[in-house]
């Protein structure tokens, strides 16, 4: 599970980190009202042109190449490289296909059928629906794990990081380019758990993909978080201090995000 991944010291502007991670407890009642509600209708799109950002938040964000969260990444790099291998024999009809990429690879088309908003929405759809929501200590008997998609599927569950791993693998598979994905860590203020979820870009915009609800939703619109890393086929990167003072000013909670819909 994802727990508090740093400590902070404001008056030096510098953060000790400390990283064991973990999803929210309060997951899985978060994503069966998600599921409860389903997708929304379309908003109109913003009238002015939006700037791209560079980062998910707009915020600049520095490499990290040590610590628990890259060797984890690390990790599980090397077994999707493994599974891409899978994954390329299934579509050259290999007689001996997993059922697991069989799924998988469905998830897949239904993304590259679909453009834009559509495609994120049906594979970050999809996804939560495929996975129940367990941690690791109840499944795997540790603390943390990260799964690469095939492992999570073959066994249908996986907690907050497992969905994210899965979705930002078939959204590249999908076709939407490196560049715009990313995996996020953030600090859930309202739970006071730290949580990963998927950013994908779409026209100048980061949108968040989470597996608690089915709802997509700007990154601007997302409330009490504190984004803590960003992570992607370049590395890991954090992001730099400042979050922090901006995440911590007073916000209004809110029960659920707006959303954009697909």
């Amino acid at each position: 599970m994802l727990g508090r991944v740093f400590g902070r010291d404001m008056a030096g502007f510098c953060l000790v980190l400390a990283v064991t991670l973990g999803c929210p407890p309060a997951a899985r009642a978060q994503w069966q009202l998600g599921v409860s509600r389903g997708a929304v209708a379309l908003v109109s799109p913003p009238a002015a042109p939006i700037v791209a950002a560079a980062e998910p938040f707009g915020l600049d964000a520095e490499p990290l190449t040590f610590g628990a969260i890259s060797r984890k990444w690390n990790a599980v790099e090397a077994d999707i490289r493994a599974e891409s291998n899978i994954l390329a024999q299934c579509r050259e009809g290999e007689r001996i296909c997993p059922a697991a990429a069989q799924k998988f690879l469905a998830v897949i088309a239904a993304g590259r059928a679909r453009n834009g908003l559509a495609r994120i929405g049906v594979i970050n759809r999809a996804i939560n629906l495929s996975i129940h929501p367990t941690s690791d200590l109840a499944q795997w008997g540790v603390p943390d794990r990260w799964s690469s998609p095939l492992v999570t599927l073959t066994g249908g569950r996986g907690d907050c990081e497992d969905y994210a791993i899965a979705k930002y693998v078939a959204l590249r598979e999908a076709g939407v380019a490196a560049v715009d994905l990313r995996l996020v860590i953030l600090h859930d203020l309202a739970v006071g758990q730290d949580h990963a979820v998927v950013a994908a870009r779409l026209d100048g915009r980061w949108i968040m993909l989470d597996n608690r609800w089915l709802a997509l939703v700007a990154d601007s619109d997302l409330h009490r978080v504190v984004p803590l890393f960003t992570i992607d086929g370049d590395g890991v990167k954090q992001f730099a201090p400042p979050a922090m003072t901006q995440a911590h000013r007073a916000v209004p909670a809110v029960a659920a995000p707006s959303a954009l819909g697909f």
